[in-house]
């Protein structure tokens, strides 16, 4: 009998978070002042608006704004509005904003992982519900990591910073975290015969899909496999990139294989 999906290692997340934040000083102490007001590959934002919006989402997982944010009808809405109300800011002002809320989230993040509330799960809009430790820790990992990576660094023509295989898996147990309810809340046709999902390299690792969301990988059966590298993942992932341009095998039963990628979009 399969299990669904194992606990995160928030060991691991809170020292990812730690990294992630540190390029992400590293990455924006370099900026030109064009390059801060420069478009980024997210529509509509530019550099500056998303370092606000990591930085609003940072300060979040500590004050009332998170609240609104969770119990909100769509996570997308919910975060243009604190990016809108931050569009005239000074960089100065974002930048200390970023550096005091995403110090405090991984602070507490530390604490959370070590008390039973890091088990207690909580809602994120649309996203569905989450481990505390998992959502602090693995939301704000994973946006340091894609929006660095696949919307600033590109969009400004400079070299894409650097991971490892722990931050990567701390990216990849939320990406999976929130498929799996995605998946859950919408199932996809004939996913009773299950998709096995397995991504190479830094951090990878295999899971399993069905009707009822992710699960841990056992001896039984699977209709599809898919596979791909790790580090395309948050890229097609989000549907920034369409899966069927990346270097992504599928075998088994390639319609319900296709059906499943393209109902892929994590948030």
């Amino acid at each position: 009998m399969s299990k669904r999906l194992p606990p995160a290692d928030l060991h691991n997340m809170a020292a990812a978070l730690r990294a992630e934040r540190a390029e992400m000083l590293n990455f924006t102490s370099g900026l030109t002042d064009d390059e801060w007001t420069a478009p980024s590959a997210a529509a509509g934002w530019r550099i500056a608006d998303v370092v606000a919006h990591i930085g609003a989402t940072a300060r979040g997982v500590y004050t009332p704004a998170g609240l609104r944010t969770s119990f909100a009808a769509s996570l997308e809405q919910a975060n243009e509005d604190p990016v809108d109300r931050r569009r005239d800011w000074s960089r100065a002002k974002v930048m200390a904003e970023y550096q005091r809320a995403s110090r405090r989230a991984s602070t507490l993040l530390d604490v959370v992982r070590r008390t039973p509330a890091a088990r207690v799960r909580v809602r994120l809009a649309d996203l569905g519900r989450h481990p505390m430790g998992l959502m602090i820790g693995g939301a704000l990992v994973f946006d340091h990591h894609t929006h660095l990576r696949h919307d600033m660094a590109p969009a400004l023509g400079r070299p894409v910073p650097s991971t490892d295989a722990d931050r990567m898996r701390a990216v990849l147990t939320w990406m999976i975290a929130v498929l799996s309810n995605q998946v859950a809340q919408a199932p996809v046709a004939g996913l009773d015969a299950r998709v096995a999902l397995t991504l190479t390299g830094p951090g990878g690792g295999t899971w399993w899909f069905d009707e009822a969301g992710g699960l841990a990988p056992s001896n039984g059966a699977v209709a599809a496999h898919v596979t791909a590298p790790t580090l395309t993942f948050p890229d097609w992932g989000t549907q920034r990139s369409s899966w069927r341009d990346s270097d992504v095998a599928v075998t088994g039963d390639t319609e319900l294989a296709d059906r499943f990628l393209d109902a892929v979009n994590i948030i």
